[in-house]
């Protein structure tokens, strides 16, 4: 179907609710998303204003409280908990101040039942809506913003791995995914797409809907390296693998090769996930040459994948996957599981090797750790480079 331009919105409301409850947290991919949405709109004309369900209600923010976010985010430095806060049993202490912080400088802010009043008070006709982050994206937010006149409404959906692989998901995860794409193949007047690969998937599961699809490949800022950290791998091979130690990750192929690389260590950098009791038992016996190193700094996580061999990939589905995307963009070697999102957005430069081949799996550490990276380099043909926020933001913002 084709996608038609849209008329120029009045305003913009960037739902932030996700980055505002996992305030004080190592960014995940969605995380980085949603953050480089604020970041970039905060740099456009056009009047933004953020929404944020809190633990105690909906919070409005200007222009001026979307920066003060911002800068609470990138310091880590948030208010001390108010009273409201303390009231709310469970909140962590970065949400809650967080939340107090966004209390204080909103400009408005409402019980759920009173959203499209607050709304409507103060966004102008033709406000397009954006939520790129899974989060808050329910049927009673959907109606309140249209009350909102000649609003619009574009979400962002990253993959449909809850619905592919629910075996790889927290059980609520999967359970409320089926409404989620639902509602949003219903309600939206334009879903953003990661990739061609992510647009194929949500068409097939909205069947026999036909929702408006708009494919931008998120942006990827070259990483800036920092110092790496010390370790008994230094002076030795070493092969980093990044991302959440959770079951779809694949850390057991890695675990059960490694017993077989005398020659090379293993860095596993990721915070620890759900449903892989197995894979943290065998992290916590401590193996030969694999470390675990969870919640690093990007700059010192960047300074050992840019010192290392390679970065390793098994992963069994990714909507996007940023890691081998990051370490291609720094000239590093990647060997990761052939999925049809790194064809699309790597194409020849990455090493393939379905999962289900241990042997050439083996084979290619054994190479990669014998050669160096400055002998086997990074296959590049064509000057490849990382997609960009700028060509992103330059195709979606012109359709919302």
């Amino acid at each position: 179907m084709g996608i038609t331009r849209s008329s120029a919105p009045t305003a913009r409301l960037l739902d932030l609710t996700r980055l505002v409850r996992r305030a004080g947290r190592p960014l995940t991919g969605v995380d980085r998303v949603e953050k480089a949405y604020l970041d970039h709109l905060l740099t456009v004309e056009t009047p933004l204003f953020g929404l944020v369900r809190s633990a105690l209600g909906f919070l409005l923010l200007d222009r001026a409280g979307c920066a003060a976010l911002q800068r609470a985010l990138d310091t880590g430095t948030f208010d001390a908990p108010d009273r409201l806060s303390r009231l709310k049993r469970g909140l962590d202490g970065p949400r809650a101040g967080a939340e107090s912080l966004l209390r204080r400088v909103c400009i408005d802010r409402s019980l759920t039942v009173r959203l499209g009043a607050m709304l409507r008070r103060h966004l102008p006709a033709g406000t397009h809506y954006l939520n790129v982050g899974h989060s808050n994206l329910t049927d009673r937010v959907i109606a309140a913003v249209r009350t909102v006149r000649d609003s619009r409404i574009a979400v962002m959906i990253h993959d449909t791995i809850p619905l592919d692989f629910p075996q790889f998901q927290r059980p609520e995860t999967a359970a409320a995914f089926g409404p989620f794409l639902n509602r949003a193949s219903r309600q939206a007047d334009l879903i953003l797409c990661n990739s061609e690969h992510t647009r194929q998937d949500i068409l097939r599961h909205a069947a026999p809907l036909t929702p408006k699809c708009l494919v931008a490949h998120l942006g990827v800022s070259v990483p800036r390296p920092g110092p790496a950290p010390a370790g008994p791998w230094d002076g030795h091979p070493y092969f980093v693998c990044v991302g959440t130690i959770e079951p779809r990750k694949n850390h057991t192929l890695l675990l059960d090769l490694w017993e077989e690389i005398p020659e090379a260590h293993l860095l596993v950098c990721g915070s620890r996930g759900w449903e892989n009791d197995k894979v943290f038992a065998r992290l916590d016996a401590r193996p030969a040459r694999v470390h675990e190193l969870p919640n690093l700094p990007d700059a010192a996580l960047f300074g050992l994948v840019d010192n290392s061999n390679g970065l390793l990939f098994p992963s069994l589905a990714e909507g996007y996957g940023l890691p081998p995307i990051e370490a291609a963009a720094l000239g590093v070697p990647v060997l990761c599981n052939d999925l049809p999102v790194y064809r699309e957005v790597l194409g020849d430069i990455p090493v393939y090797a379905d999962v289900s081949d241990r042997y050439l799996w083996a084979h290619q550490i054994h190479r990669l750790a014998t050669l160096g990276r400055r002998d086997v380099g990074m296959r590049n043909p064509g000057g490849w480079g990382p997609p960009t926020w700028e060509a992103h933001f330059k195709t979606v913002l012109t359709m919302i």
